[in-house]
């Protein structure tokens, strides 16, 4: 390989191990949203279910690595030190085998997530009381903001504790159709209605909660193509450059 072609592969490996690093960066910014956020649907699933926690946990920790991969992948191509190109096109693959594996696993076990996803939001709106809780908060702000009214409906509020043991006819104050006419309207917690029938929204939440949950799917299954592609391109390259440097040389690793 011509020593001009050899300076462009590596240039171009310094340039996909950057784009890798910064695609780590946000998936491990992915997994810290998802840990930390306390204002949307992830904060209702987090907290009933252990499995949020677990996912995130492991976008922070695939993150972290592949910025890593991806600092070492550069320090590999500018300096063309063949142990470690060799030793990044392997951690690649092994990402790469990961990756489809976990995307494989998801779309078979889709139907499961589904199930205990239903599970977690009934589980919530039953033992719902309008105390000071994130869940119960975040579901109120969900209800509110997508103009809907329990999972499947407003009568899944039938089934709730308080509103079920108590003498007054209560309802969830988030549920509440402002088009109608009604009491002052409240944020959070259970309200009382004097008509028979309570001024709330008709529809439940699960048809906007998907339509929710398809579009944040979408963002995390682009930077994941996007992260293979480049991890497919950093293996190729990482190849091309390791097979064009003959002999090793250490004197060329940095010294701090």
């Amino acid at each position: 390989m011509g020593k001009g072609c050899i300076t462009v592969t590596k240039y171009f490996l310094f340039l996909f191990n950057l784009l890798f690093f910064i695609f780590g960066a946000l998936i491990m910014g992915f997994g810290l949203w998802v840990l930390f956020d306390n204002q949307s649907f992830i904060a209702v699933l987090q907290e009933s279910s252990d499995t949020v926690k677990v996912a995130s946990y492991i976008l922070i920790g695939v993150g972290s690595l592949s910025m890593a991969m991806g600092f070492f992948g550069c320090i590999g191509a500018i300096y063309e030190i063949r142990c470690l190109l060799g030793l990044y096109f392997t951690c690649l693959l092994l990402i790469l085998i990961a990756q489809v594996t976990a995307g494989v696993l998801i779309y078979f076990q889709r139907d499961r997530l589904k199930y205990e996803m239903s599970n977690i939001i009934k589980g919530m709106i039953v033992n719902y009381t309008g105390q000071n809780r994130t869940t119960e908060h975040t579901w109120d702000y969900i209800q509110k903001t997508m103009k809907c009214c329990g999972w499947t409906g407003p009568g899944n509020w039938t089934e709730n504790i308080v509103i079920r043991n108590s003498s007054q006819r209560l309802y969830p104050c988030s549920c509440r159709n402002e088009s109608l006419p009604g009491p002052d309207i409240k944020l959070v917690g259970l309200c009382e209605h004097l008509s028979p029938d309570p001024p709330i929204y008709e529809t439940g939440c699960i048809t906007s909660v998907e339509k929710w949950l398809l579009d944040n799917c979408g963002v995390i299954l682009g930077i994941c193509v996007g992260v293979a592609v480049v991890e497919l391109l950093g293996m190729i390259l990482s190849m091309c450059l390791c097979k064009s440097v003959v002999q090793e040389d250490y004197t060329k690793v940095p010294k701090y």
